[in-house]
């Protein structure tokens, strides 16, 4: 429980940043404002289709592998992205890349939970996981600024959410998925 609650702030830091910041980034990398609006576009268009085939790949194979993929891939998309020159091209692949992964992460969490624990606190579990993901939103949106401020770069947060990727995949990848059984309450009926 408590490794998705972490893997799922390394989402929100990423997630927040890129939705906050990215805009602002390419602005100062040489594009139009125009180049920060098709990007969010992008990602939205294919967020789409990345959520739908993540519920249907968590049917087929162990989400908590495919939710360690996920955060893997972010976190090479970041990189390449941030390696490589800023071109509209490069935008656009990033961002296609970015909105296939973006909420994927949301079903193939909820499958986890669900397996682990069945569905009947499945509202009650995902509320107290999205609390780290909402921490990990709240510390992307905001350390984008403050290190923006304080250094006139997003270097540092990028490289951030990078490792926060590559750390929210080791978290994954050990996950116990079985089922925790529980003893049957005195008196009540099995």
């Amino acid at each position: 429980f408590w490794l998705l609650n972490l893997g799922f702030l390394a989402c929100g830091f990423q997630l927040a940043f890129i939705a906050t910041h990215l805009p602002a980034y390419l602005i100062d990398r040489g594009l139009g404002t125009q180049a920060g609006v098709a990007a969010l576009a992008t990602i939205a268009l294919a967020n789409v289709v990345g959520n739908y085939a993540c519920g249907v790949l968590g049917g087929r194979y162990r989400q908590k592998h495919l939710l360690a993929w996920i955060y893997l891939v972010r976190a090479l998309a970041i990189a390449v992205f941030v390696a490589l020159p800023t071109t509209l091209a490069g935008v656009y692949v990033f961002a296609a890349v970015m909105g296939l992964l973006w909420l994927g992460t949301v079903p193939l969490t909820n499958g986890v939970l669900v397996r682990v624990f069945g569905v009947r606190y499945l509202g009650t579990l995902f509320g107290f996981v999205f609390i780290g993901h909402q921490l990990g939103s709240f510390l992307g949106v905001w350390l984008g600024g403050a290190m923006f401020e304080a250094t006139g770069s997003y270097d540092a947060v990028w490289l951030g959410a990078i490792a926060l990727g590559v750390a929210a995949a080791a978290l994954h990848w050990p996950i116990d998925d079985r089922q925790v059984i529980r003893a049957a309450a005195h008196g009540a009926p099995a």
